[in-house]
């Protein structure tokens, strides 16, 4: 029989459409009944899952609606379908981003034993480095919207209207689970003291600050931030994690040349070579220079991208970087 918090966990993922945490706790209810004794009802269980799941790989799921009434203004809605094989990472990030999706994927079994798995998250780092990037693999690996929330929509210069409006984000997290995508974060996470118009800012924050600690749907809250410094410091351990993204070094920078041009490389190119050349650069900035030598060698007629043209693409974005840092 399963338990209280089995049954709830099961209609939790049933009304939000949460086919992985579904399977996974019927699994752990097949696995208890087996322990009982009840071989037969748990081997039921276990056919009716393999079942279900064959069923969803021939059938696509229905795509859940678009942000409708208000929302629409509030949310942008996406499908990614990017990997966490595609991004290019420091180990230990990619640990960490491992460690999220395993505990997403499992959370049925985190949930009955009374535990949360991470899903509230803080990418903190550059621009270009790879935090929008994130967003979009989080929500393809597992099988969920993107909604970006659109700050030009949120933040309004009517008092209280903002946080009203934030309200409406954060009861859409219990109705619709997804990757809730808050880009340029310190928009609304400055610190309280920072702005000439003080009183507002704090209200805002502080309604942040209370309904992300309220929060209890099973969708992730994902914040990212080029400017943490100016991040009010309450904001930090209200996240189950701070993630760190950092400029890519000579190896990581090879890594992703490699891969973006992969089967149009010509033979005997140096890899690393190349990736001295564009130290400094931002995983963006990279992959922009390895799309740029692509297109060219396509216009040109070309069969394969050789080490000067990339060499070439990649001192452009050098020079259009040293010029954005000139004026910023």
């Amino acid at each position: 029989m399963a338990s209280a918090e089995q049954l709830k966990a099961l209609l939790k993922s049933h009304l939000e459409g949460d086919d992985q945490r579904f399977f996974s706790v019927v699994m752990q209810v097949a696995a208890h009944e087996a322990k009982l004794g009840h071989g037969k009802l748990a081997e039921e269980l276990r056919t009716l899952v393999d079942e279900a799941k064959h069923r969803r790989s021939v059938v696509p799921p229905v795509p859940i609606s678009r942000p409708k009434g208000e929302l629409v203004g509030l949310l942008t809605v996406s499908y990614p379908k990017a990997r966490l094989g595609d991004m290019v990472l420091d180990p230990i990030l990619e640990q960490e981003l491992q460690r999220v999706i395993r505990e997403q994927r499992h959370a049925g079994q985190i949930l009955a034993h009374g535990l949360s798995p991470r899903r509230k998250l803080l990418l903190v780092g550059a621009p270009g480095t790879g935090k929008t990037l994130t967003a979009s693999v989080l929500a393809g690996e597992l099988g969920v919207p993107l909604l970006l929330v659109r700050l030009d929509g949120l933040i309004t210069k009517f008092m209280g209207e903002t946080a009203a409006k934030l309200r409406q984000v954060f009861d859409a997290t219990s109705q619709t689970r997804g990757v809730y995508f808050f880009d340029e974060f310190d928009a609304i996470g400055s610190h309280r003291g920072l702005s000439n118009d003080v009183g507002e800012i704090r209200r805002v924050l502080n309604s942040f600050l209370q309904m992300i600690e309220q929060d209890y749907s099973h969708s992730l809250i994902v914040a990212a931030t080029n400017h943490p410094e100016i991040l009010d410091h309450a904001l930090f351990r209200r996240f189950d994690d701070v993630l760190h993204y950092e400029l890519p070094d000579v190896m990581q920078i090879a890594a992703l040349l490699k891969t973006r041009l992969a089967g149009f490389a010509a033979k005997g190119i140096s890899w690393k070579r190349l990736a001295k050349t564009a130290t400094g650069l931002s995983y963006a900035e990279v992959t922009r220079a390895a799309e740029e030598a692509l297109k060219e060698a396509l216009i040109l007629k070309r069969e394969f991208v050789t080490e000067p043209d990339i060499r070439l693409m990649l001192s452009e974005r050098q020079v259009v970087a040293g010029r954005l840092k000139k004026s910023s």
